[in-house]
């Protein structure tokens, strides 16, 4: 018996292993998906005349807290200045 506890063991973790591999692939697909949407997203931004190097640079400024932009910018004014910029 302790055999077939040890197999019956096994195929639930080989199944409960397949299980998590199968979930990782459909929201890795899912993610190339999305990345897929982006893309046609800026492409088509790109057509109407605008930058996507600044739409994407808005983007990332959009995912943070204003006081950390605020320090940043300081900085780089700061440095711009150092250089005589």
């Amino acid at each position: 018996m302790n055999e077939e506890t040890s197999q019956s063991s096994y195929r639930v973790a080989s199944d409960e292993l397949r299980a998590f591999i199968e979930r990782f692939e459909r929201l890795d697909a899912e993610k190339k998906d999305i990345a897929d949407q982006q893309k046609e997203v800026m492409a088509e931004a790109k057509g109407r005349g605008y930058d996507t190097k600044v739409l994407r640079k808005i983007v990332g400024l959009r995912k943070r807290e204003p006081h950390e932009i605020s320090e940043e910018e300081a900085v780089l004014e700061l440095y711009k200045e150092a250089l005589g910029m």
